[in-house]
């Protein structure tokens, strides 16, 4: 039998040979090109590879700045909000209103901690509503133009539309419309106007056309000049030093009515300007629309909610 296996091995042609020994060295150069793929691979990137690599590294170490530069802006932001809270404790022994600022603070974690897709459906749910606000806003303004064209210029000219001072850089504003901490009885009072921290003798001016109603001095207000516009509207300019009109004077719009002053209770110089419709006191801060930007209407606005300390 041994034999026979011998022979059979024996009977193999040179030709056959070649193939059995050039399967072999193909399977060993497979081998080792497989062995040689995967140990480059290990070891060396493509440049592709090494592309991605390098773009991943820089995002990764722009993360990192980013989270610093977040630290450094949150610790700054704590700072001034204790330096700010402090100031207030001090002077007017109350705390800030940080309403802003909160919202502020969650809004930017939100946004931080959202996908690209939940970013993607924010941006656009605004945008729609910014669209659909643009032709609300549009249609009010057309019909507020027919209005206006209707009843002419006389009506909108006794609606009072300016500041009472020249508040160009809009720093002189320091207490709004609302509940805020009387200056002298520290608790919380319904205050009926606004308040322009203006030096004494600055000039006053009407905010619309009218008629001199009163000229007085009261012990709270001090010296005061009411003016009524002859439509629902009138305007009170307290804490005067000097008038200069009489009881029953007409006036215009920009015209100088008095100068500014510190009497009657007040906690320093400053003028407290009112706005009333039909009887009831309004937010003054809405009718100064002929002089202010939609960007300075809105700086006005939170320069006014940062005050809770009325002057008067």
């Amino acid at each position: 039998m041994n034999r026979n296996r011998s022979s059979r091995r024996k009977a193999r042609t040179p030709k056959e040979e070649r193939i059995v020994r050039n399967i072999i060295n193909l399977l060993v150069l497979l081998g080792a090109g497989t062995l040689y793929y995967f140990v480059f691979a290990a070891l060396f990137d493509t440049p592709q590879e090494y592309r991605q690599r390098e773009a991943n590294r820089a995002l990764q170490r722009n993360y990192e700045q980013l989270e610093t530069r977040l630290d450094e802006i949150e610790t700054v932001l704590a700072n001034v909000e204790s330096r700010d809270r402090n100031v207030f404790n001090i002077m007017f022994e109350s705390d800030p209103d940080t309403t802003d600022l909160v919202r502020s603070q969650r809004e930017l974690s939100r946004r931080l901690a959202a996908s690209n897709a939940q970013l993607g459906v924010s941006v656009t749910t605004r945008t729609e509503g910014l669209a659909q606000a643009a032709q609300t806003l549009y249609r009010t303004l057309a019909a507020a133009a027919d209005t206006a064209a209707h009843r002419g210029t006389d009506y909108i000219n006794r609606i009072p539309a300016i500041q009472p001072v020249i508040n160009d850089n809009l720093t002189f504003l320091t207490a709004s419309f609302g509940m805020r901490i009387h200056p002298f009885y520290r608790s919380l009072t319904q205050h009926n106007g606004v308040d322009f921290t203006v030096p004494e003798n600055s000039r006053v001016f009407a905010t619309a056309d009218g008629r001199v109603s009163d000229v007085s001095r009261l012990s709270t207000s001090g010296v005061t000049v009411t003016i009524d516009h002859g439509n629902g509207y009138k305007t009170r300019y307290c804490h005067l030093d000097k008038t200069l009109v009489r009881k029953g004077q007409a006036v215009n719009r920009g015209d100088i009515i008095a100068l500014s002053g510190n009497t009657g209770l007040s906690l320093l110089p400053h003028l407290h300007y009112e706005v009333i419709r039909d009887g009831k006191p309004v937010d003054p801060l809405h009718y100064f629309f002929l002089e202010l930007t939609p960007a300075q209407y809105r700086q006005l606005i939170r320069i006014a909610r940062s005050g809770m300390q009325s002057f008067d």
